[in-house]
């Protein structure tokens, strides 16, 4: 039985197991430790400032019309997708609670074995331990909220809905394409690049203030590869002609 639950591993390895297990599982979709509406709405800022830099490369020009059918096309896939992903990360840990619950009303004596040996990494020791781990055995809803957040290390804080994400994606969307409308409006090249060179520092800065990261390196990093990916296109651009 302990074999089957543990897989033939010792139990500081199924612990590490299970932890990346619940890494995995509670990991935010853009990949930040910061709010999925915020992290949403600056990723589809500065995906659309390059879409719209690279179409304005490779088509020699930029115009409302085409602004506005390819901002409207991406304000829906990105709002779409925040949410579809927002969903996923729901259901993933949904999937782990209920497999670890499962453990508990199945596996009784192994999750024992397990809350003995992280309390005893913790300093509890002899007749204290064997105390604690009563306690906690004792409640099935306290023993499943100690092995999500001991064992999984999985966090339990409430999680942002899924659709306050996707708003965040379609306002990131809606303000990347109005703020380039305008510098249109102003230039058709010097407007256009001093819009797009504003919403990915805006974005950046949004994402690394919240990050506590270096503000400056974070701008001049974003700007060189956008800068980068777009050079790239022309020159590949000037080739093909």
């Amino acid at each position: 039985m302990s074999s089957d639950h543990f897989q033939g591993k010792s139990i500081p390895e199924h612990l590490i197991d299970a932890r990346i297990k619940g890494s995995i599982a509670s990991s935010e979709v853009h990949g930040v430790e910061i709010p999925g509406h915020i992290a949403a709405g600056a990723d589809a800022a500065k995906e659309s400032t390059i879409l719209f830099m690279l179409l304005w490369i490779i088509l020699g020009n930029f115009t409302f019309s085409l602004l506005i059918l390819l901002g409207a096309g991406l304000l829906l896939w990105k709002a779409g997708r925040s949410a579809f992903l927002g969903w996923s990360r729901l259901e993933r840990l949904h999937r782990v609670i209920e497999e670890e619950r499962w453990e508990i009303e199945h596996h009784r004596a192994q999750e024992r074995e397990e809350l003995s040996e992280l309390y005893q990494a913790k300093g509890f020791s002899g007749k204290l331990l064997e105390e604690v781990i009563d306690v906690l055995m004792a409640d099935d809803n306290r023993l499943l909220q100690v092995m999500l957040t001991e064992e999984l290390a999985l966090p339990l804080e409430s999680y942002e809905h899924p659709l306050k994400q996707s708003m965040g994606a379609a306002l990131g969307v809606l303000l990347s394409s109005s703020i380039i409308g305008i510098g249109l409006s102003i230039h058709s090249f010097y407007g256009f690049l001093f819009a797009a060179a504003l919403i990915l520092s805006l974005a950046t800065a949004l994402t690394s203030k919240l990050q506590k990261n270096r503000l400056l390196p974070a701008i001049i990093w974003t700007l060189a590869i956008a800068l980068l990916s777009c050079g790239a296109t022309f020159f590949i651009a000037q080739l093909l002609k």
